[in-house]
């Protein structure tokens, strides 16, 4: 006597993905300010910002709360990155395929692929950059994944993933806002001798 086949599983409705707004601009690099620097905005949010609240935990465990006042650890969460200087970069074309998934072998993880979304106030990418996959289809970008690569311990931030409409992706890309100062306005200072 054979046994009935088993039915399959149902299927279980998977929450739809709510696309997210991303805005470029165009602004003076905080650390040189005659650069002119990539930040990003998600759903109106400075990235920045974002990742200050992903990695304010984290950092409270590696920082002494008697060393700063609580403005000095909150304005180093918000300095601990600055926007992405990309060299040679006067008509956009480099940060398209960048931030399309194309980074150049300099910003990028060779192990995983991620690439440099924010880099370092010093005006060294590699010294403190914020990483996330980017990956493109004809529909979509999405940024996921985000990590530090200098804190291994930390594994995956809580940031993302982002899924961006294409079309509106392109736009913001192709025509990023210019500001004549840093949206953060944190000046010429950098403070990176805490990482």
């Amino acid at each position: 006597m054979s046994l009935p086949p088993v039915p399959p599983a149902p299927t279980v409705p998977t929450a739809p993905t709510i696309p997210h707004r991303v805005e470029f601009l165009r602004v003076p690099h905080p650390g040189f300010p005659h650069l002119t620097a990539w930040a990003i905005r998600i759903d109106g949010t400075d990235l920045r910002v974002l990742v200050a609240q992903a990695t304010r935990a984290l950092w409270s465990q590696e920082l002494d709360e008697d060393d700063d006042t609580p403005q000095e650890r909150e304005e180093f969460l918000l300095r601990q990155h600055a926007p992405l200087h990309l060299d040679d970069d006067a008509d956009g074309a480099r940060a398209r395929a960048h931030f399309l998934g194309e980074a150049p072998p300099e910003l990028r993880d060779d192990n995983t692929g991620a690439l440099y979304l924010l880099s370092c106030p010093c005006g060294i990418d590699a010294c403190w950059p914020l990483l996330a996959t980017v990956r493109a289809t004809q529909s979509e970008v999405t940024w996921s994944g985000f990590h530090q690569i200098h804190r291994p311990q930390w594994g995956e931030l809580p940031l993302g993933p982002y899924v961006f409409p294409r079309p509106a992706y392109d736009e913001a890309l192709a025509a990023p806002v210019p500001l004549a100062q840093d949206p953060l306005d944190y000046g010429t200072e950098s403070r990176t001798s805490d990482r």
